[in-house]
């Protein structure tokens, strides 16, 4: 791993407009997130829905923009790429592979179509022939075989799984450095869950790709993931080493959500203590800690000021006054 992180963000921020006229309001969807992905790293990004998880990984595929704040992807600025030919490496260097594996594929193609067009446009130094073949091996790297017999289906031809390793073929055939992975198991049966998750772990030992795995389920999170990221309330509230963060959990968020699952490895459900308190404020938010009002150890600095990512231990942050 080089000095210089995969992709960094610092001060991310996304808020939608909302309303009209004096109604105008903002909806803090993102609030100054810092993140740091490297080199042959999986990262998951756990939260309820809600807590702003797919939009921040909107923000890193481009389909948003900032509204503050800044993405390094190899030390550059994302707002320096300059003309098609940058924006269209770095789009190619971090795919997105979606939550739903049949609206990401068109239903009138084959499932080849997708991967040839890809490589087309991202790979135009490979000719007709070197498509076909990186198509085939992508495909075959992904667990479909034979894939010169998958490549000719259609998508209604194929189970929700298989699917889903085409959405990640397809990705792979970039020859990508990171795959943004929003929830792409969540859809899908438990018994078929573990194949997709270790589809994950096995491109990065073969293909070298960082992954960052964006999920709610915190069994999948253990499994895969060198580091865990929990979001709340569009904020970061607490980041380090998966096994360390699940063994000695800092923010009460986090702790809730281990609660809700006495066994890490049995899915996340927050359960019925979760759903009787309201969500986090999000339009227009006061300063202060979001989780507050869900908190059983908030004190009055919670309501005054918001909670920075500290560093309580080497590797391992939460953004909480009683954190220690």
């Amino acid at each position: 791993m080089t000095d210089v992180p995969l992709l960094q963000t610092v001060g991310l921020t996304r808020h939608f407009r909302m309303g009209t006229g004096l109604r105008r309001a903002r909806l803090h969807a993102v609030d100054d997130v810092d993140v740091m992905i490297r080199e042959r790293e999986i990262v998951a990004l756990v939260g309820e829905s809600g807590s702003g998880k797919s939009t921040f990984a909107r923000l890193l595929a481009q389909v948003h923009r900032p509204t503050a704040g800044e993405i390094h992807y190899r030390g550059r600025p994302l707002s320096r790429l300059r003309g098609r030919r940058e924006k269209l490496a770095y789009h190619g260097d971090v795919p997105m592979v979606f939550q739903d594996p049949f609206s990401s594929l068109n239903p009138a193609h084959r499932v080849a179509h997708g991967i040839l067009r890809g490589l087309k446009l991202h790979r135009p130094e490979l000719d007709g022939p070197a498509r076909r073949a990186e198509a085939e091996r992508v495909t075959e790297a992904v667990g479909l075989t034979p894939a010169a017999e998958v490549l000719q289906r259609f998508p209604y031809e194929l189970s929700g799984g298989q699917r889903q390793r085409v959405g990640f073929a397809q990705a792979l055939a970039y020859r990508p450095k990171l795959i943004l992975a929003d929830e792409p198991v969540s859809m899908l049966d438990v018994s078929i869950r573990i194949g997709l998750l270790n589809v994950m772990t096995r491109l990065r030992e073969t293909e070298g790709v960082s992954v960052l795995y964006i999920t709610h389920d915190i069994a999948g999170a253990r499994y895969v993931s060198d580091r865990l990221l929990v979001m709340y309330g569009g904020h970061v509230v607490e980041s380090g080493p998966t096994e360390e963060v699940l063994a000695d959990a800092r923010h009460p968020y986090t702790r809730l959500l281990l609660s809700a699952v006495p066994d890490p490895r049995a899915p996340l459900d927050v359960g019925a203590e979760a759903a009787r308190t309201d969500p986090p404020q999000l339009i227009d938010p006061a300063p202060g800690c979001r989780f507050r009002a869900r908190c059983p150890l908030a004190v009055d600095a919670c309501a005054q000021v918001t909670p920075r990512l500290t560093e309580l231990a080497p590797a391992h942050s939460a953004a909480c006054h009683m954190a220690a």
